[in-house]
């Protein structure tokens, strides 16, 4: 266990505490075009995935051009900051900002596009944080081991000392299929017997005890 040398994290629901206002943009996208609008558990539940994917879950009637619309809808209202925008998680700074100072090399694997993650991250000062990151519409969407694969392949670390950390089942089984371990956190989009189903190695209720437990690690 502490041969850990790559540690990635997801972040919408990981460490940005985001998923009201993915709710809220998913939900004004469906009505600016006229489609049901889904549920806040239906629309919870896809986060993590492609938007493309999340689209399709979610208005399974939905051509092609359909969902393109939608994209660009719900997109506009996010990169708008609309539903109350989103920040880090209590102690989410303090832990990077810890494990910065370790031997670890820390990445991140999400289910945002790149122009979505680079607006976050501009917005809270964290362009430099992450050595590598990979985003859903550069690479296969969760849960498909392709981004875990290719920050295993760019880092030059065995899938035996790398570690995924995420807050939905897309997250775990994406680490389970690249032979990664997968910590589970329960502060985010999916909650504790929806995690458990995937069998994350450990889980997590606070951002506390998951920092310790990274420190640990050493």
């Amino acid at each position: 266990m502490k041969t850990n040398k790559l540690i990635i994290f997801d972040w919408d629901g990981t460490l940005m505490n985001s998923t009201n206002q993915i709710v809220f943009c998913l939900q004004a996208a469906a009505r600016d075009l006229g489609w049901p609008e889904p549920t806040e558990a239906a629309a919870q539940h896809i986060i993590g995935l492609s938007l493309p994917l999340a689209m399709q879950q979610l208005f399974p009637q939905a051509g092609s051009a359909d969902i393109q619309a939608l994209i660009i809808a719900y997109s506009r209202h996010y990169l708008a900051d609309e539903g109350g925008g989103a920040q880090l998680f209590d102690g989410v700074v303090a832990m990077i900002d810890a494990l910065m100072a370790t031997p670890y090399t820390l990445a991140l694997a999400t289910g945002k596009s790149r122009k979505g993650l680079e607006h976050v991250l501009r917005q809270v000062g964290w362009l430099d944080r992450f050595a590598a990151t990979r985003c859903a519409d550069e690479t296969q969407s969760k849960p498909h081991p392709q981004m875990l694969n290719e920050l295993l392949a760019w880092s030059g670390v065995a899938a035996s000392q790398a570690l995924m950390i995420g807050d939905t089942v897309f997250d775990l089984e994406m680490a389970h299929r690249a032979g990664m371990q997968a910590w589970a956190v329960t502060w985010g989009a999916h909650a504790l017997p929806t995690l458990e189903r995937l069998r994350p190695e450990r889980i997590f209720t606070t951002v506390a005890q998951l920092h310790t437990a990274l420190l640990e690690q050493q």
